[in-house]
């Protein structure tokens, strides 16, 4: 497992990943304290494919620029919605109506929001 203070610090470097390619509604919520599967969720969306595979594009890029491994990654050929398993942090990116659909913060709604300004 990686230490809390470095999975903040991936947090950072993904949200500011997402931003530099324009993700939508960039939401990270903190699971540790109601699941085993990771401590945060970030969740964002793109407005069609190519949106999408060049935030998770630039998201791998800028994390494994510091170190981290290549995640597992589902759904990029599609890219509906793409899932980055780095252990304590899923990446969910999201085309627009896949994330309204699927809803994962109704759903992980016991988690807390976390506020992007104080990362």
């Amino acid at each position: 497992m990686i230490d809390k203070t470095d999975t903040k610090e991936m947090v950072k470097i993904a949200v500011e990943a997402m931003r530099d390619k324009k993700a939508e509604d960039i939401k990270v919520i903190d699971i540790s304290n109601i699941s085993v599967i990771a401590d945060y969720f970030i969740i964002t969306d793109g407005k069609n494919q190519k949106h999408v595979q060049a935030i998770t594009d630039n998201v791998q890029e800028k994390l494994y620029e510091q170190g981290y491994e290549n995640p597992r990654m589902e759904g990029y050929n599609t890219a509906n919605w793409i899932l980055l398993d780095y252990k304590d942090i899923i990446i969910h990116v999201f085309n627009t109506e896949d994330r309204l659909f699927y809803d994962l913060e109704r759903i992980w709604r016991d988690g807390i929001d976390v506020n992007l300004d104080e990362l």
